[in-house]
């Protein structure tokens, strides 16, 4: 069912670091070339810091784990590319579809690889005005049932954050500010929220990826690494500018999957292209300690 690329599985079957990456990054974040100039940056900077880069993607039905340069390029410029999370990741393979993973679809995949690491964005959360909407992202349940430990940059600052955290909290996710002790908020590197946890090392994080497995615990660990200081966007820059394009996603009636892609090009459109500039470097950031903790976790098994 699996296909690996051969640079993949000759790092799985030597037990070397890798590190899953997802896909919608390439066909619903940004637009052909600079999808494809993105994906390949992040590939080469888990590569530069001693691990293995997995992006994950399903294409013509069959689910691949590492792309080879030829498919990733072809996905980058591929039209009516499912966007996949839990629900659908069984129909777009049964059914000969192409589709790029989300968080929690790259996780499930991931896991089914024996890959423990996956490096991401941000994930995706509690939706402002919930509790109405119950517009809750799959990648919290997720979290909660697929050991695989993902480093992101908190959660999208679009979302509802302090609910995230509670949803979060109550599936018994571990949630590992690095380095810091606020919980970071995707382009700033500070929420205003504490995060419940922090760890300064890597190979913590790793310790602590075995230490759930041992203990027969289920799912896995989210690890949120702020933004580098150079590449933030303040929260209070920012503030008024998602409650603008929150609002006008409310008037045009967008809802479910749509929403999160418009609301990422609307900000995108009313800070001149900096919030992409910002996705951008987190990413990279997030990439290399991923290599870092895969690093960390082989170190261990030895």
């Amino acid at each position: 069912m699996i296909r690996f690329s051969p640079e993949v599985a000759e790092a799985l079957a030597q037990n070397a670091p890798v590190v899953a990456l997802e896909s919608t990054i390439i066909t619903h974040g940004m637009p052909f070339p600079q999808n494809l100039n993105t994906a390949r940056r992040v590939e080469a900077e888990i590569r530069a810091a001693g691990a293995v880069p997995a992006t994950i993607a399903i294409l013509e039905g069959r689910l691949h784990v590492g792309l080879t340069d030829g498919e990733l390029e072809t996905l980058a410029q591929a039209s009516n590319v499912m966007k996949l999370s839990r629900a659908d990741l069984a129909v777009a393979l049964a059914t000969g579809r192409t589709g790029a993973t989300t968080v929690a679809a790259t996780m499930i995949a991931a896991s089914l690889a024996g890959i423990g690491v996956f490096a991401t964005g941000g994930i995706g959360g509690v939706h402002k005005g919930a509790e109405d909407s119950f517009d809750i992202s799959a990648d919290l349940m997720e979290l909660a049932q697929t050991p695989v430990t993902v480093v992101a940059a908190g959660a999208k600052a679009i979302l509802d954050l302090p609910k995230t955290l509670e949803v979060l909290e109550t599936q018994g996710v571990p949630v590992i500010a690095y380095g810091q002790d606020a919980f970071p908020a995707f382009w700033s590197r500070d929420s205003g929220l504490a995060a419940p946890l922090r760890l300064d090392d890597p190979g913590q994080i790793a310790a602590s990826a075995k230490m759930r497995a041992r203990l027969g615990l289920p799912g896995g660990q989210l690890v949120a690494n702020p933004i580098p200081v150079e590449a933030e966007i303040s929260s209070t820059t920012l503030a008024p500018i998602i409650a603008q394009a929150q609002a006008e996603a409310d008037a045009a009636g967008i809802s479910g999957k749509s929403v999160t892609p418009f609301l990422l090009q609307r900000i995108f459109e009313l800070t001149d292209g900096k919030s992409l500039e910002a996705n951008i470097a987190l990413v990279l950031n997030n990439a290399r300690l991923g290599a870092a903790i895969a690093r960390a976790l082989v170190k261990q098994e030895d």
